[in-house]
C-alpha cells in the first residue's frame, strides 16, 4: 500500500488531504504508532484520503453491514465502522494477532469496538464458513494480492444485489502496466482486475485514489 494517492506530488497529495474532512488525532496516533512499531509494514494503511472516503462512502449507501478482508492495524475498520449507524456491524478478518491487537486498542479508543467483530485466521477459510447468502452492504478487500480473485469470488455471493464491494491497491504502484514485471502479487492484481472486467454481476470503475481503489457494484 502507499499513504499517497499513486501518480500524485507530494504537494497535491498534501493539498487533497488539507481540503478533505480532517484526521483527528485517533488515527493519527494509529498512523504513529503503526509507523514505529512495524516500519516495514507502515505503507500497509490506507491513506487519509481513502479514510474519509470509506466513511462518506459507507453513509451515502446506508451500509449495516460490513466485511473487511485484511485489517492489519485497523485504520480502515476504524473509518468504516465511524459511518455505521449505532447498530450497524463489521466483521473484520485478518491473521495477524500482533497487528489487531493495536487495531484493537484504537477502536475502543475511538468508541467503535462494540460494532466490529474480529476473527483471525486465513481469511479465505473464514469467508468460506459464512452462509452462502446474499448478507453484507458493503466488502472491504486489502489482504493479500495473490488471493484477490479467490476473496472475491467468496465475496460476492454474500454482498446484497446493490451492495458495494471496494478492493485496495488494483494499480500496485503502477506495477500493472509494466509488463516486464511478472511478480505473483502485480501478476494477482493483474487477475483480479481482469476477472472483474470479465464479470457480469457486477458495475466497476478503478478509481486512482490511494494505490488504486477498484469500487464495484453488485447488480
Amino acid at each position: 500500500m502507499t499513504r499517497s494517492s499513486e501518480g500524485l506530488s507530494p504537494q497535491l497529495h498534501a493539498y487533497i488531504v488539507d481540503h478533505s474532512t480532517p484526521v483527528d488525532s485517533v488515527l493519527t496516533d494509529l498512523v504513529e504508532e503503526t509507523a514505529r512499531l512495524f516500519p516495514d509494514h507502515k505503507g500497509m494503511q490506507i491513506g487519509p484520503e481513502q479514510g474519509v472516503f470509506t466513511t462518506l462512502l459507507t453513509r451515502i449507501c446506508g451500509a449495516r453491514e460490513i466485511v473487511e478482508v485484511g485489517t492489519f492495524t485497523g485504520y480502515s475498520s476504524l473509518c468504516f465502522a465511524r459511518g455505521l449507524p449505532d447498530d450497524g456491524r463489521l466483521l473484520a478478518l485478518d491473521i495477524s494477532e500482533e497487528w489487531t491487537s493495536v487495531a484493537r486498542r484504537y477502536w475502543e479508543r475511538a468508541g467503535v469496538a462494540d460494532k466490529i467483530t474480529l476473527r483471525i485466521g486465513p481469511a479465505l477459510e473464514s469467508l468460506r464458513e459464512l452462509p452462502e447468502e446474499p448478507r453484507f452492504d458493503l466488502a472491504f478487500l486489502d489482504a493479500d494480492k495473490e488471493g484477490y480473485v479467490d476473496y472475491w469470488e467468496e465475496l460476492v455471493p454474500r454482498v446484497r444485489p446493490g451492495g458495494l464491494i471496494l478492493a485496495d491497491n488494483t494499480l500496485s504502484h503502477g506495477r500493472v502496466v509494466d509488463t516486464t514485471n511478472t511478480s505473483p502479487a502485480v501478476q494477482g492484481i493483474r487477475d483480479f482486475n481482469r476477472r472483474l472486467v470479465e464479470d457480469d454481476r457486477v458495475t466497476q470503475v478503478l478509481l486512482p485514489l490511494g494505490d488504486g481503489l477498484t469500487l464495484a457494484r453488485k447488480d
